[in-house]
């Protein structure tokens, strides 16, 4: 089965299709929405991942030629009052590069001695601008108090998960996706899938 992923942004997709591949044993196939470039951006209006995810979703599925996820993800920290949260991508300005974003969290955590923080992924499937279901993952960890690793993006580097022992940026795609907010909530669309469609 295809199922049309619209984002633009390359990693995401690359992780998305990695979890589909190791938690949908071949029967789902994640590619990016034809001509997504060509079409005019959705404007992010919501106040939750879920409000933002969904309002994407239920947007570009009417471009699509089948079934169509979008998704909205970020990083919560807890000293910080659960931000940068669905600001996440553009937490230190707009046009905020990873290292602008990382560096704004290094020093609004400088002395913290809680550095809990969670990554949250909520994905939205949608046909033909109708909704079908949401669905949402979560990875507990900790935000170090340097940058480790170069793999990933975002806050990957930054991001301790307590059962490697070792950033986000520490590890491969394949180890990170398999505890990865991500590749939880893409294997949660999968099992729908699966209850739902046939995917043999």
């Amino acid at each position: 089965m295809i199922v049309y992923c619209a984002t633009s942004n390359a990693g995401k997709l690359r992780e998305f299709r990695l979890a589909a591949e190791a938690h949908g044993r071949g029967r789902v196939s994640v590619q990016a929405l034809p001509g997504l470039d060509k079409i005019p951006v959705c404007q992010e209006t919501g106040h939750s991942f879920e409000e933002n995810a969904t309002q994407k979703a239920l947007y570009y599925s009417q471009f699509a030629p089948g079934l169509l996820f979008a998704e909205d993800s970020g990083l919560e920290v807890e000293a910080l009052g659960g931000a940068p949260g669905i600001y996440s991508a553009r937490f230190a300005g707009p046009q905020a590069s990873d290292e602008d974003n990382n560096r704004l969290l290094l020093e609004k955590l400088r002395g913290a001695s809680d550095r809990r923080a969670r990554y949250v992924c909520v994905i939205a499937l949608c046909e033909r601008g109708r909704l079908l279901s949401t669905f949402r993952g979560e990875v507990q960890g900790s935000i170090s108090e340097t940058l480790r690793g170069s793999n990933g993006f975002g806050y990957d580097p930054l991001f301790f998960y307590e059962p490697f022992r070792a950033t986000f940026g520490e590890v491969s795609s394949e180890q990170k996706m398999m505890v990865s907010h991500r590749g939880r909530a893409m294997r949660r669309m999968i099992e729908w899938l699966a209850a739902h469609y046939s995917l043999a």
